[in-house]
C-alpha cells in the first residue's frame, strides 16, 4: 500500500509542478535571469545525475573503473572529439580498468 501512496504522491507533485509553470505570467519567463538559469538547470541537473551514479555507490563514495572511464570522456570533450568517440572512449577505458582488476 506504501508504494501506491508515493506513486500517488509523486503523480500529484509533478501535476502541480507543471501547472505552477504554466501560471507563471510570461513577463517572468522573458527575463534574462530567468533565460540563462533555463538555459543552465538541465545542464547541472545532468552534471549532477552523472556524478551521483559515478561516484556513488548506495550512501559510500566510491572510485572505481566508472571514474576512469569519465576521466576518459572528459579528456575526449576537451579534445572536442565526435560525441560517439567520447562514449567509446569512456566504454573502452571503463571495461579495460575492469579488464585489469580496478
Amino acid at each position: 500500500m506504501g508504494v501506491w501512496v508515493a506513486i500517488i504522491a509523486t503523480a500529484v507533485g509533478c501535476y502541480a509542478v507543471k501547472l505552477a509553470g504554466l501560471l507563471v505570467p510570461a513577463g517572468v519567463l522573458e527575463r534574462p535571469l530567468v533565460r540563462r538559469l533555463a538555459a543552465l538547470l538541465p545542464v547541472a541537473l545532468l552534471a549532477a545525475l552523472t556524478a551521483q551514479q559515478t561516484f556513488a555507490d548506495g550512501h559510500v563514495l566510491v572510485l572505481d573503473a566508472r571514474a576512469a572511464g569519465l576521466a576518459a570522456a572528459a579528456v575526449a570533450l576537451v579534445l572536442r572529439a565526435p560525441f560517439l568517440l567520447v562514449v567509446a572512449a569512456a566504454v573502452v577505458v571503463t571495461a579495460g580498468v575492469r579488464a585489469l582488476g580496478g
